[in-house]
């Protein structure tokens, strides 16, 4: 049996002055490691930046780990770098 671990992926939008940090969703995954859910993290992200979803586009993505820690973060601005 191997070993999975428990991640936290939180979706962001733009941030005010109010609400710094606009959680707009947030997934709790567990994967084998921190690649399967920075993969997960972009596919989500991805998916909350497209043209037809409603709302407020999504600014930035974060995984979060099972001690609190931030250990993964991608903004708008990063992609494709």
């Amino acid at each position: 049996m191997s070993a999975r671990e428990t991640f936290h992926i939180e979706i962001l939008g733009a941030a005010d002055r109010a609400e710094p940090d606009s959680v707009l969703s947030r997934v709790s995954v567990r994967v084998e490691d921190l690649a399967g859910a920075e993969e997960r993290a972009l596919r989500l992200f991805a998916r909350a930046r497209v043209p037809q979803r409603a709302g407020e586009p999504a600014e930035a993505v974060r995984v979060i780990d099972g001690a609190g820690r931030e250990v993964f973060f991608r903004s708008r601005f990063d992609e494709g770098a």
